[in-house]
């Protein structure tokens, strides 16, 4: 029998229902369902309610049911322990999300009868480094990207830039992006970054509103450890994944490399990411 684990957005009632379908088909077939024990009290599933350091022990599926932001969490709470994760879209993207919600029952047939594939994304590894006490030293991981941004209105941020120890340059900008290429076609799209392949590994360096002549983006190899550091008195706030860690001060710094373990996505079919690319941006047929 199967350990399923499902995180359900909490503003979306028909991830609620799904999830609920979904807990009960699975329990009359003996599968465990876990659910987060906050994600389970909104869905009126409490006694699925599973602590996040418990809910990956033997842990077969993660399924997430939202849009791309609850994929994000997910992968977040479960891809260290290489747990494939299942996107159910009921957001309105849905760039990482596998099936539509009347789908879910077909998908986790097909999962639990062994029938799928697995696509690994490159994640960032992010180290936080802040004499200042800003932001407390810890290391978190995205699937998307770090921002270090202006804290200011009108104003901008001086970030000072290194690669593997070696000092770049210092970017004078509205902010820096270190995205991965799952995250090209996130925040680093809309500052004109370029859009990579999301099984390439690799780190983006997009600069948001450089005020500099060099303006361009960087695509660097995954194993390249990138130092960004404050370099004069204007703050910078600090986002992972689009979750906010604090302001880092003049002298604080993070370093950015890839993440050992890769996020897992489970896919019934190969994944055609120019279609993909033209539905979403709706694209003209020939």
């Amino acid at each position: 029998m199967a350990t399923v684990a499902l995180i359900v957005h909490h503003d979306r009632e028909v991830a609620a229902t799904r999830a609920a379908e979904a807990a009960r088909w699975l329990e009359d077939r003996g599968h465990e369902v876990r659910i987060p024990i906050e994600d389970a009290a909104v869905a009126g599933l409490g006694a699925f309610g599973c602590e996040d350091a418990e809910l990956t022990r033997g842990l077969d599926l993660a399924v997430s049911l939202g849009g791309d932001g609850s994929m994000l969490r997910t992968v977040d709470l479960v891809a260290d322990d290489d747990v494939p994760v299942l996107g159910v879209n009921v957001g309105q993207l849905g760039y990482l999300t596998e099936v539509e919600p009347s789908g879910l029952r077909t998908a986790l047939k097909r999962f639990l009868a062994g029938s799928y594939g697995v696509e690994e994304r490159m994640r960032i590894h992010v180290a936080v480094d802040a004499p200042s006490g800003g932001i407390d030293p810890r290391v978190t991981s995205g699937l998307n990207e770090a921002v270090m941004e202006k804290t200011a209105t009108g104003h901008t941020v001086r970030l000072g830039v290194s690669f593997d120890g070696e000092y770049f340059t210092d970017y004078v900008a509205d902010g820096l992006i270190l995205a991965t290429p799952t995250g090209s076609t996130a925040y680093a799209f809309s500052a004109r970054g370029p859009i990579i392949a999301p099984t390439h590994w690799a780190t983006l360096l997009t600069p948001v509103s450089p005020h500099m002549l060099f303006d361009r983006s960087l695509v660097l190899e995954p194993k390249t450890r990138t130092r960004v550091q404050v370099t004069s008195h204007r703050d910078a706030v600090l986002s992972v994944d689009g979750n906010t860690l604090g302001s880092l001060h003049e002298g604080d710094s993070i370093e950015v490399t890839a993440a050992k373990r890769p996020a897992r996505l489970v896919t019934f079919g190969p994944r055609d990411f120019h279609r993909i690319l033209k539905a979403k941006f709706g694209l003209n047929e020939r």
